[in-house]
């Protein structure tokens, strides 16, 4: 079978649109990351011929496209290097995706607008992956194909490339950013936004299974011509004063309003991502002085540490540079920018629960009595101190997503919410399009800290959380799925749902599924209770946990990884020992009384009840 594009999609047909940009705001030209040459045929080394397409059947043949959806990403191995692991994430695969996105964007335009488009426009921002080349010509030709005209933004972050669809003079109808986060350089990924924001997982489902089925009906998977090269734009110097004038307009420093971060040290950690412009384009045009920060340059390789601000070793080695310069401020991006952790003068890592409590302190001193939409792996402390706040507090279910889309959904009915945040570090405000952007949840953190100095205060941003108590307890366990990749969804769903079922039924003595009060969400934090509950993309559960003595003395969540194929079990607890009675009745009473344990390497769970550590 072939696949033929219609006329109205052909390249040929594509006649590219020249902007007259204010002479004030004209994009630089960057220096393209790769050379495309004006006719450029892309070749498979693993291209299908008839014989190996038939063998392998159209369900498998479209089921490679259909796996490389992870939520509201498309994720996927882009280079070799891992154990077990085959490139999956090919330019052809890449290519129709890209192509039915472009046609998706299409087709909801001529819905919008009641008549055809034309020169529809589409943006490419990336992270320094080294993948990152060759899988960019391939979404350029993919949009080509549905008839969209290409801009590349160069080196990028997440949250640029969903702005570059709302600042003007730029104003593109979609973007895409090439991705994979934190994870390692061997995966890349892909995020996609209209001026609507992030797409849902249900809509990247659906453009995946578009895709398959162009994917699938190719019998050679890239045959395109890239007869015009995309326009190369510098959003990037935009985006970085739209941050400047964020800080500067509502810091109105009295003495000097163009510096208000003179006397300021703050140094950032870029984990060799895409966060450098940060401190080139932000702090040091504010007058902050940067000097100590750390691994600046992009380097697809990853070479110090997983830009991640979760990680370990990434806050630790922020923490001796904030401590060795007696800076005021650290700064820990990922790779992308649209997560973000901070460390404070004194050397605290916060992140976590930490960084939610920080901007929730914030976001209610300007909006009191605001929702806060979180996971549902957040603290009962956590809760406390949003309540002692005077705000409301909402667990959801794990993804920053669904996590976001609950606030917006709230927000719509008359519920006021401010501030969305998962505990990886993704934080979305209401004044910022509902986005997860990293660099404006620290742009927050900063002018709070500004306004504090000039109230007379020299106690720091950590002040803010000091009394927030942390769980004496706190563990996070995996569980690998051992059937084949493309059957770990499903067993995965079995296990959880069995699980709930022993709870249900009264197995776990002690346990019950967990909902935050008179809420929105019941179920574990799972189902919402109103009359337009959103569709469950993955099962998780959260149950807490009592006993006589205690009362209520911990929780458990358990949750199907969109990532990768495993379980993750996360677990805290207000008195000694609690994780560990947990991690044995789940064991004992759940997976060996159930029979699961034949289908999950649970030997994680065993050596933290033979060690009281996690390895």
């Amino acid at each position: 079978m072939s696949y033929t594009l219609p006329p109205s999609t052909s390249l040929n047909n594509i006649t590219p649109i020249n902007h007259n940009f204010p002479s004030s705001s004209t994009p630089k030209t960057l220096t393209f990351p790769f050379s495309i040459p004006p006719k450029l045929t892309l070749t498979s080394t693993k291209s299908s011929t008839t014989a190996n397409y038939n063998d392998l059947g159209l369900d498998e043949e479209m089921g490679r496209i259909k796996r490389l959806q992870n939520g509201s990403d498309v994720r996927g191995v882009a280079v070799e290097g891992e154990v077990g692991r085959q490139v999956d994430l090919t330019p052809p695969a890449v290519e129709a995706i890209a192509e039915s996105f472009g046609e998706w964007v299409m087709n909801g335009l001529v819905k919008e607008k009641g008549r055809p488009v034309e020169d529809i426009r589409v943006s490419l921002g990336r992270d320094p992956r080294i993948s990152g080349g060759s899988l960019s010509v391939a979404i350029f030709s993919g949009l080509g194909r549905a008839g969209c005209m290409t801009y590349d933004m160069g080196l990028a972050t997440t949250p640029a490339c969903f702005m570059s669809t709302v600042l003007p003079p730029f104003l593109y109808d979609a973007s895409i950013m090439m991705t994979a986060s934190h994870l390692p350089y061997t995966r890349n990924g892909l995020k996609f936004f209209t001026k609507k924001g992030g797409l849902t997982s249900v809509e990247v489902e659906e453009i995946c299974d578009k895709a398959a089925f162009k994917y699938a009906n190719r019998v050679t998977k890239v045959s395109t011509l890239l007869r015009t090269t995309p326009t190369r734009v510098d959003f990037m110097s935009v985006y970085a004063k739209h941050l400047r004038d964020i800080i500067k307009e509502r810091v109105n420093h009295p003495q000097h309003y163009d510096t208000p971060l003179e006397g300021f040290q703050i140094i950032v950690n870029a984990g060799n991502g895409s966060g450098g412009f940060f401190t080139y384009q932000v702090l040091d045009k504010l007058g902050a002085d940067t000097f100590g920060s750390l691994n600046l340059k992009p380097d697809g390789m990853f070479p110090n540490h997983i830009p991640n601000p979760e990680d370990k070793v990434a806050m630790a080695v922020t923490r001796t540079a904030v401590l060795e310069n007696t800076a005021d401020l650290g700064i820990v991006f990922d790779t992308d920018v649209d997560r973000s952790g901070v460390v404070d003068k004194d050397g605290n890592p916060i992140n976590g629960d930490k960084l939610i409590a920080l901007m929730a302190s914030i976001v209610l001193k300007e909006h009191p009595g605001s929702t806060i939409v979180t996971d549902a792996r957040t603290s009962l402390a956590l809760t406390k101190f949003i309540t002692d706040r005077g705000g409301q507090h909402c667990l959801y279910r794990v993804g920053y997503r669904n996590v976001i889309d609950k606030g917006v959904q709230l927000n719509e009915d008359g519920s006021d919410t401010h501030l969305m945040m998962e505990t990886s570090g993704h934080g979305a405000l209401k004044e910022n399009y509902f986005l997860d952007d990293g660099a404006y949840m620290v742009v927050k953190i900063i002018i709070e800290m500004v306004r504090m100095k000039l109230e007379g205060s020299d106690e720091g941003i950590g002040s803010l959380i000091k009394d927030l108590e942390e769980p004496l307890e706190s563990v996070e366990l995996r569980m690998n799925i051992l059937s084949e990749s493309k059957r770990a969804k499903a067993e995965a769903i079995l296990i959880i749902e069995t699980f709930k079922s022993y709870i249900e039924e009264g197995r776990l003595v002690g346990w019950e599924l967990d909902a935050c009060g008179d809420c929105w969400v019941s179920d574990g934090c799972l189902i919402d209770s109103n009359d337009t509950p959103a569709p469950v993309d993955a099962q998780m559960y959260r149950a807490k946990v009592s006993n006589e003595e205690d009362g209520q003395y911990g929780w458990i969540h358990i949750r199907q990884s969109i990532h990768n194929p495993n379980i993750a079990i996360n677990m805290q607890s207000t008195v000694p020992g609690g994780c560990l009675l947990m991690a044995r009745v789940f064991l004992d009473k759940f997976l060996i009384a159930s029979g699961m344990e034949r289908a999950l390497d649970f030997s994680q769970i065993e050596n933290y009840i033979k060690s009281g550590n996690i390895s």
